[in-house]
């Protein structure tokens, strides 16, 4: 299947997806594509039990490996959905809560990689399956980042708080970097590859792709917004943006840096006090529409293959009840390393209990932990640890995802007698 006609079959089945979704489930575009195509390879998976003789599962199968999820995202699409993520980023407040962004995004990443490694170690040993603990911290890595690409957008239409708002996207954008820096330390670990490696050096090592990475994205999100002064042409302004993004994202990798750090940097520059003299209202409003076409467009994409990868996955007894295990470890790791990651940073005590509520159960898991399970290299290991992955990314999106706005009012019950007053 040549490029255009593997593109137009994902464009015509995510655009299937979403209508269905439209006139039948009427929830968030990208959780319905989710279930849809969830419920499109059970299909197919059913059919190719019921008939064996078919290979039903043979096209799909091919499709998912030309497209080679892995691949496509973190090497191509998450450029441009981060840096599309950290235009919608109000900077003001973000720098108002910088600390607690930082503190969640670095601080709780490592405590969530350790707590849920801690934890599955035993849960494993219980259920009678010894996993060696490096890859127990690679499983982790693979579940520490969130993806709340579904909630944001809805924190923003019940009317939370800016400064929460801030903290919930911010923490988001910059895990995500942080989180694929530490799963490729410790999937080199874990394969043996970083043996020799002692803590000082994965300490620097860190600290180059992550503080090198936001630097590189300040310099080239600065250099982009003085090139844009001199121009009021808003197709020059997408274009230097898309440039900005895909190129930002390629020098770090090329230079040992995190690209997705770099990106995100990169993005929070077009939100910045400066840039407001760089755009006029006219010329800022479609550039902001344009990135929220180009947001929406992937993100449905994403969602439907994170569906059908489900036919990758050959599940087995142990996975399953491994899953059912992991899932509320995750959610109370979720919790912990939220706790414990900003007690250092002043939080107002009344609000303490709130802000860990939303954090909590809005921590969802997408794109980025999938594509790290699927990048794992071939093997036993990767057999046992892809199902559990893959059950607990669809559980957060699906389950807390359709349940956050519940959450969400039952914590500011004012929001909801606000919005009634209306």
């Amino acid at each position: 299947m040549d490029t255009i006609s593997l593109l137009a079959l994902l464009l015509t089945l995510s655009a299937g997806f979403s209508i269905l979704n439209r006139h039948t489930l009427r929830i968030p575009v990208t959780i319905g594509v989710l279930i849809f195509s969830l419920l499109t390879s059970l299909v197919i998976m059913i059919l190719s039990s019921l008939l064996p003789a078919y290979d039903f599962q043979a096209f799909p199968r091919s499709v998912l490996g030309a497209i080679n999820l892995p691949a496509a995202l973190l090497n191509g699409a998450l450029s441009l959905l981060l840096f599309a993520g950290a235009m919608q980023v109000n900077v003001g407040h973000l720098r108002a809560k910088l600390m607690s962004v930082t503190a969640l995004s670095i601080l709780g990443t490592v405590l969530a990689v350790t707590f849920l490694a801690v934890a599955a170690w035993y849960v494993f040993t219980l259920l009678g399956h010894s996993v060696p603990f490096t890859w127990c911290i690679v499983l982790g890595a693979i579940l520490a980042p969130t993806d709340p690409v579904s909630v944001v957008g809805m924190l923003k239409r019940l009317g939370l708080p800016g400064p929460l708002q801030a903290v919930f996207a911010g923490e988001s954008l910059f895990n995500d970097g942080v989180g694929v820096v530490i799963f490729g330390v410790t999937i080199g670990l874990a394969t043996g590859g970083g043996q020799e490696v002692t803590s000082s050096e994965i300490a620097l090592s860190f600290c180059r792709e992550a503080i090198g990475g936001g630097l590189l994205g300040a310099l080239t999100g600065w250099m982009a917004l003085r090139v844009l002064k001199a121009q009021r042409d808003t197709h020059i302004d997408l274009l230097t943006s898309l440039a900005l993004a895909t190129g930002t994202f390629s020098i770090a990798n090329q230079l040992g840096m995190s690209g997705a750090i770099a990106v995100v940097v990169a993005g929070l520059c077009f939100g910045t006090s400066y840039s407001h003299s760089v755009f006029d209202e006219a010329s800022r409003k479609e550039l902001d529409v344009a990135w929220i076409l180009i947001d929406e467009v992937l993100n449905v994409l994403l969602f439907m293959l994170i569906g059908f990868e489900i036919l990758e996955i050959t599940p087995h007894l142990f996975a399953v009840l491994a899953t059912f295990a992991v899932i509320p470890l995750s959610i109370a790791v979720r919790a912990m390393s939220v706790l414990f990651s900003t007690l250092p940073v002043h939080i107002r005590q009344w609000e303490r209990g709130r802000v860990l509520g939303i954090l909590t159960w809005g921590g969802l898991r997408g794109g980025i932990s999938i594509s790290l399970a699927l990048g794992l290299p071939d093997g036993d290991l990767r057999d046992l640890l892809l199902p559990i992955c893959y059950g607990v990314v669809v559980f957060t999106i699906i389950v807390q995802g359709l349940t956050m706005e519940w959450v969400v009012r039952r914590l500011f019950p004012s929001l909801h007698s606000a919005s009634s007053g209306r």
